[in-house]
């Protein structure tokens, strides 16, 4: 299964475990595909770096780069402008160019769209309750 996996996605599971932390636990075994761009990695970089000055006691329960090792790199080709957020723009267009199925997310403007051409855009709960 190919996936993009949005940052608040991988926040949640660094910072808070839960359905989150389960999901990336089946990326770093091997169980799904999730693939990233370079901007993406930035952004996810730069969340956990603001995270962990606003929780400086709280481990991380997942290394970032362990997650990062499990993905694969996609430059995307494509841009789309199609989200509330721009910024979100750059999760369809790596989800196109690495021929992914679906990008899970927790973020609300993202869901807003439900699907874009054979994309589905699904909460980690829907996706942990559809294929695992």
């Amino acid at each position: 299964m190919k996936i993009v996996i949005d940052t608040n996605a991988i926040s949640s599971a660094i910072y808070f475990g839960g359905r989150p932390k389960e999901l990336i636990e089946h990326l770093v075994y091997r169980r799904l595909d999730a693939y990233a761009s370079t901007e993406i990695v930035c952004e996810y970089r730069e969340t956990i770096e603001e995270l962990s000055e606003r929780y400086p006691n709280r481990p991380n329960i997942i290394p970032l780069a362990d997650i990062l090792f499990a993905m694969k790199m996609v430059e995307p080709t494509t841009h789309v402008n199609i989200c509330r957020d721009p910024d979100d723009n750059k999760f369809i267009d790596c989800a196109i160019d690495g021929e992914c199925v679906y990008v899970v997310s927790g973020d609300k403007d993202l869901l807003s769209l439900e699907a874009y051409e054979d994309i589905e855009i699904v909460t980690v709960s829907e996706f942990l309750t559809k294929y695992f």
